[in-house]
Parts: structure tokens; C-alpha cells; sequence
């Protein structure tokens, strides 16, 4: 047993050994993988919720967590009952829009130069590909929407009874360090004490970011009479949780719809709200909730993306740079302060 003596005295091998086992499990029970990160992203973010509404009224927790829930609740079936009727409507009309764009570009303002310039550089058989392969995609994710419902809702409740039970949690686990596995439960907790004080705190500053970014995007777009806002409004929340990148996309769809609205002359104005508003993002939301702990050059983070996308899809865009963040605190890599953080500083 010298051999197990001597890995106990190495910590970092340990916890090195213990991250790749949680890995391994994570890939064989990878069927419910959704299922664990919403929990996560649900429970962490309505714990931070709670914690702040305690803090302000200091009424009981378990008040405010049910309150909370039956708000959430009550959201919800307003939101399946009124919103997504109209969701599904403005959806298939924005599909319908952009089929008669082409199908008929004469009709749109300033189409018919497009058009000319997309007839001779892009073939009309390429168009009409991509354009049925984005349907499909549309269509294959409103089939699923069950099968997503039926998670989200297994993660509702879980997270419900983790805030209610929190405490009890708590103690329930400090049990396992007075156990047979006292020392992986320690590694474990080390662990989950990082996962959470870095990869919690990126994701809810992601969040943050792509409902600021939604609410500001929207509230232009609906001064520039933008049609089927709910819509684009969902899109742009759902692409502003991607970094960086999620602003690039979201161009192509605003930019298509702006000139088939109004010509070049909207499709400026697009360009410019959305470079407005990533400044607002890169030189104000960033520094002020993320601080130094995502100073990522963009260059890295396009790395991350592409890499994060191959291996995880659509959740690797997401979760790619917070587990990037969390794997840097792992390994205790400083990253310097940004120039921007610097001249505010002076």
C-alpha cells in the first residue's frame, strides 16, 4: 500500500485523478447530460436569485423560494398558452418572408441588385439548399421541443427541491468526509468549490449579458419597425449566449431581414446598433461582471468555440469558455488585465 500512502501526499496528481474519473463518468452516463446541466444552470442561477432577494427583504427562504417557483410557474403557462402560439406564427412567417425574398426579390426594396449580384456569384441551386437544410433545422428542433420539455421539467423540480432541502444537502454531504472516502469526498468538494466559483460565475455573467443585449437589441429593432419580434428577439437572446461569435451570427439573419425592409440603408443601421451594442458588452457589461476571470483575446476564444463545437455541439458553444475559464483556475494560470481594465484603472 506505499504506492496508495505516496498519492496521498500528492494532491495535484490526486485531483488530477479524480477530475479525469468524473470525466469518464460524465461520458458513460453522457445519455443524461442535459438533464445535469440544466439542473446546474437552473439551480445555480435561482440560488443566486434567492440568496439576493434574502438579502433585500429578509423574508424566509423557503418563502421566497416558493413564491419564486410559482412565479417561474405561472411564467410559464402564460408563455405556452399566449407566446408560443405566436412564436410558431411569426417563425413561419419569417420563413415565408425569406422564400418570397428570393423567390421574388423584384418585390423587395433594392432586391433586384442583390439578387443580380447573388445570381452571378452564388449558385441559385446553393441558395435553395441552404435555405431548405435552415428549414429543416427549424423543423427538427420544434419536433424535439418534447423531449426538451420533458428535461427542463425533471430539472425544474430537482432544482426546486435542492433550494427547499439546501441546508440538509449540506450536512447530508459533510457526512461523507468522516467516511471510508473522506479524501476523495475532500477532492471532490475542492473540486466542485472551483467548478462553481468559476464556471458558475461566467455562466451567470453570460446570461446577464444576452438578456441586456436582447432587451436593448429588440427595443431598436421594434423602433425600426422590424417585423415577428418575439422571434428574433428568442434568436438573439439564444445566439448572445455564445461569445463573441453569437454577435457575428446574429448578423447574417438581422442583415437579410433589414434589406429586404428597407434596402442597404436599414442593413447600415443594423450594422452599426449591433456594433454599439457589442461595445456596450466589450467595454462596460464584461469588465463589470466577469472582472478578470474571462480577460480571454478574442483569438482564443474563437479556439475554444470551434474546438467546444466539434467535440459538445450546440452545448459546447455555451459551456465551451466557462469550462475553458475553469480549467485555467485548475491550473492557476494568471491572466494579465486587459488594456481597457488597465486604462480605467489610471
Amino acid at each position: 500500500m506505499e504506492w496508495w500512502n505516496k498519492l496521498k501526499q500528492q494532491t495535484t496528481l490526486r485531483r488530477t485523478l479524480v477530475l479525469v474519473l468524473i470525466g469518464i463518468l460524465l461520458y458513460i452516463f453522457r445519455s443524461i447530460i442535459n438533464l445535469l446541466l440544466i439542473t446546474f444552470i437552473l439551480t445555480y442561477l435561482l440560488t443566486r436569485l434567492v440568496n439576493v432577494l434574502y438579502q433585500k427583504t429578509k423574508i424566509p427562504k423557503q418563502v421566497i423560494i416558493i413564491l419564486t417557483y410559482l412565479l417561474i410557474i405561472l411564467g410559464l403557462y402564460f408563455s405556452i398558452t399566449v407566446y408560443v402560439p405566436k412564436l410558431f406564427n411569426q417563425t413561419i412567417s419569417m420563413i415565408e418572408s425569406v422564400f418570397a425574398f428570393y423567390q421574388h426579390p423584384g418585390n423587395q426594396v433594392g432586391a433586384k441588385g442583390l439578387w443580380h449580384w447573388l445570381s452571378e456569384n452564388v449558385g441559385l441551386t446553393d441558395i435553395k439548399n441552404q435555405i431548405t437544410s435552415g428549414v429543416r433545422v427549424v423543423f427538427d428542433t420544434i419536433s424535439s421541443i418534447g423531449s426538451i420539455g420533458l428535461t427542463f421539467l425533471l430539472a425544474f423540480v430537482l432544482s426546486f427541491f435542492f433550494l427547499i432541502e439546501e441546508e440538509w444537502v449540506k450536512d447530508f454531504s459533510k457526512g461523507f468526509k468522516n467516511s471510508k472516502i473522506a479524501l476523495f469526498s475532500e477532492d471532490v468538494s475542492y473540486l466542485g468549490r472551483k467548478f462553481i466559483n468559476t464556471f458558475g460565475v461566467v455562466l451567470e455573467a453570460q446570461f446577464i449579458i444576452a438578456l441586456v443585449n436582447t432587451v436593448l437589441t429588440t427595443i431598436a429593432l421594434s423602433l425600426m419597425k422590424f417585423p415577428q419580434l418575439l422571434s428574433l428577439a428568442l434568436m438573439i437572446f439564444i445566439l448572445s449566449l455564445i461569445p463573441v461569435a453569437g454577435v457575428i451570427i446574429s448578423c447574417i439573419p438581422l442583415s437579410l431581414i433589414a434589406y429586404s425592409i428597407g434596402g442597404i440603408q436599414d442593413v447600415i443601421y443594423v450594422l452599426i446598433l449591433i456594433a454599439v451594442i457589442h461595445a456596450i458588452e466589450s467595454y462596460f457589461l464584461n469588465p463589470k461582471l466577469m472582472s478578470s476571470k474571462t480577460n480571454l483575446p478574442v483569438f482564443y476564444v474563437f479556439i475554444v468555440l470551434m474546438f467546444s463545437e466539434k467535440f459538445f455541439g450546440v452545448w459546447g458553444l455555451v459551456l465551451g469558455i466557462p469550462t475553458f475559464v475553469f480549467i485555467l483556475d485548475l491550473l492557476e494560470v494568471k491572466m494579465p488585465e486587459t488594456k481597457i481594465l488597465k486604462v480605467k484603472e489610471k
